[in-house]
């Protein structure tokens, strides 16, 4: 275990001020929970919003005339092809398909891209970016000026529009735009890992507290809360939300992942994309399949998917899973074969207990409207 400090978030001297609960994640001292606790903060971004400090999150920009080239060697999603003003999801895949990180990129203009990268792969992603494409265009490092907040919930978008003076409010999924908020200058973009409706806004570090403050002003009289990573984690799963490290790593592919409608393989040249031909010309051996219990049990990361019948009994691994807060029962991902997925039902050992699962096609959960 290593001895380094925990890196603080520009926002750590209001978490510990608010109660929260601070815990080790990927070298970050960050928040799981406050004084609500994980079922309340959960529903407070089902029923109203949420704030989450998110910046730990790796932000870098590729910017210069052959930018669009690089973005579209990197990226498994027609991220080049996108207007300006388009916020578009992605995978970065090795050549052989596995998967380097999931990602979101700002497409400013053919020649400016911004893009944001999963905390715990800040480092990795950068340097394979900079091995893949640094010969053609710079990788800049924002990560450690820039922070970056989440605002999410039925009532998110109204109140970062009031906060805004308006102009906010008829963004659509997946846009951005630089905008002050609070009287702190962000770029808002219309996404989130919620499932719900909202914005996450990144700013510079000094004005982080500042914005915080104004946002959790406005949401505490809507019935808001601040929300920590462990809510952040049963709302991303509740909505089959991918987790990096989890339901995606190098040894996964898109395909598998469920993944294929963000990987355009008919568009452009990028890196994996032979092996994903190939493999989708193969077929799948596995694929990502969300499953329901209605007991009592709870399938975890790591837990084995079983057939008790078959001479290596173990045919399957849970990646994700916990208690459904807002849906029935208790909820998870495992990668299985395709045929088991489609019998539409598992059966999960869960220390040392077989415990009967359904398959439940596309997302557990749906917000209303959506």
């Amino acid at each position: 275990m290593s001895d380094a400090p925990r890196k603080r978030t520009p926002l750590w001297d209001l978490h510990r001020q608010a109660g929260a609960r601070l815990i080790d994640f990927g070298g970050w001292d960050m928040p799981v929970q406050y004084k609500a606790g994980t079922i309340k903060e959960h529903k407070a971004v089902r029923e109203a919003v949420g704030l989450f400090d998110v910046s730990h999150m790796g932000e870098a920009t590729l910017k210069g005339p052959r930018a669009s080239e690089a973005v579209a060697l990197l990226a498994t999603n027609d991220v080049a092809g996108a207007p300006a003003g388009k916020a578009v999801y992605t995978l970065l895949c090795r050549p052989g398909g596995g998967i380097v990180d999931d990602c979101i990129f700002y497409k400013r203009a053919d020649d400016h891209y911004d893009v944001i990268v999963n905390a715990s792969n800040t480092a990795k992603d950068l340097a394979w970016m900079r091995e893949c494409v640094g010969s053609i265009v710079p990788v800049d490092d924002h990560s450690d000026e820039t922070a970056l907040i989440a605002v999410q919930g039925p009532k998110a978008v109204a109140l970062v529009d009031a906060l805004a003076g308006g102009g906010l409010a008829a963004m659509g999924s997946f846009t951005f735009t630089d905008a002050t908020i609070a009287g702190v200058r962000c770029m808002a973009a219309r996404t989130g890992y919620t499932g719900e409706d909202g914005f996450e806004l990144a700013c510079a570090n000094a004005e982080a507290p500042r914005l915080w403050t104004a946002l959790m002003d406005a949401a505490t009289p809507l019935c808001g809360l601040p929300i920590g990573l462990g809510a952040r984690d049963t709302l991303r799963l509740e909505s089959r939300l991918p987790l990096y490290g989890n339901d995606l790593d190098d040894t996964t592919t898109p395909l598998e992942a469920g993944l294929g409608w963000a990987v355009k393989l008919d568009r452009h040249a990028f890196l994996g994309k032979d092996a994903l031909v190939a493999q989708k010309a193969r077929g799948l051996t596995r694929t990502l399949t969300g499953f329901r219990i209605d007991g009592r049990a709870i399938a975890r990361h790591g837990y084995n998917v079983v057939d008790r019948s078959a001479a290596d009994p173990v045919i399957g691994t849970v990646t994700s899973g916990g208690p459904g807060i807002s849906v029935a029962g208790s909820i998870g991902l495992a990668y299985v074969s395709p045929a088991v997925a489609a019998a539409g039902t598992l059966t999960i050992d869960c220390r040392g207990t077989d415990v009967a699962a359904t398959v439940v096609k596309g997302k557990f959960y749906r917000r209303p409207g959506a």
